[in-house]
């Protein structure tokens, strides 16, 4: 039996610079905009995140509020959440956004972590987040990202 892999990440180079593609991960009310999952219904204006600590809240489709704890911030270049029930503690995934600026573009990595999610009930719907699920929101992205920037 082989060991599950419970860290899955995509990248591809973006056509657009990276505070343009920050700004559309760093605001929660940009994200369903570009979600390949549909899995984010909504969130309300004004949650631009800054700094590590900071929490917005979604709104899942299927009504399921999650509050979502940033855990990693660099400004333009890096972004990371673990998202809880509101009220109830992180069960122990995450999701980053990393940006490296490139001739041409920028390097968009997404990757969701779930190594670190400890009740079983929840592997089920982690599974779910493939590197094609993945790639879905960074290729929405950069066509968001390019059309804006153009």
């Amino acid at each position: 039996m082989t060991e599950e892999t419970k860290i899955v990440s995509v990248e591809r180079v973006v056509a657009a610079p990276a505070e343009a593609i920050f700004e559309l991960i760093a605001d929660p009310a940009q994200q369903p905009r570009w979600d390949g999952n549909d899995n984010l219904a909504e969130a309300a204006p004004g949650q631009r995140v800054r700094a590590v600590g900071d929490v917005f809240v979604m709104t899942n489709t299927g009504d399921r509020v999650r509050e979502n704890r940033i855990v990693e911030f660099e400004e333009g270049r890096r972004i990371a959440w673990m998202p809880n029930p509101p009220g109830e503690p992180a069960p122990g995934h995450l999701w980053r956004w990393e940006l490296e600026p490139q001739e041409g573009g920028t390097l968009v990595r997404h990757t969701y972590d779930w190594s670190g999610l400890t009740d079983e009930s929840r592997f089920d719907r982690a599974r779910q987040f493939t590197a094609d699920a993945l790639r879905a929101s960074v290729d929405r992205l950069a066509e968001l990202a390019e059309r804006e920037a153009a």
